[in-house]
């Protein structure tokens, strides 16, 4: 039998502890998993609920928020009605295809929206899609 005399170095090496590391980055992930989706919804408008709806896609390229004051977003960027056109087209010529989604304040009046549309229908735009709210229950 042989003994062997401890030297004076150590095999032992210390090594930093992951878990909490781990456990810190899950819980970012769950933060930010949760917080996304209320971050995505842009401008603060009101907009109409309807029955009849469809679920939007996930991947809009163009959307055109108008507000209750008539104030003009598209893709979140202040743009006025005079440079409406312009900025359709431009915005348009890197999108995929040529929808754009209008997001419009339910108390607006249905004129402006026209007049809106008639814009946005002249700067090529081939579908709009009016953005709702599905109602929850049937009002009589």
């Amino acid at each position: 039998m042989s003994i062997s005399i401890a030297k004076e170095e150590s095999k032992y090496q210390a090594e930093p502890n992951v878990v909490p590391l781990c456990d810190v980055l899950l819980v970012l992930l769950i933060i930010f998993m949760i917080v996304t989706p209320l971050v995505q919804k842009g401008v603060d408008v009101r907009i109409p609920s309807a029955l009849n709806t469809i679920d939007m896609p996930e991947n809009t390229e163009v959307v055109m928020y108008i507000k209750k004051d008539g104030t003009i977003y598209l893709n979140q960027e202040i743009i006025t009605l005079e440079n409406l056109q312009s900025k359709l087209e431009e915005t348009l010529l890197s999108a995929e295809d040529k929808r754009l989604y209008l997001r419009a304040d339910q108390e607006l009046e249905y004129g402006k929206i026209v007049e809106l549309i008639d814009i946005i229908r002249e700067s090529g735009v081939e579908i709009v899609g009016i953005i709702t709210e599905k109602k929850t229950e049937k009002s009589g």
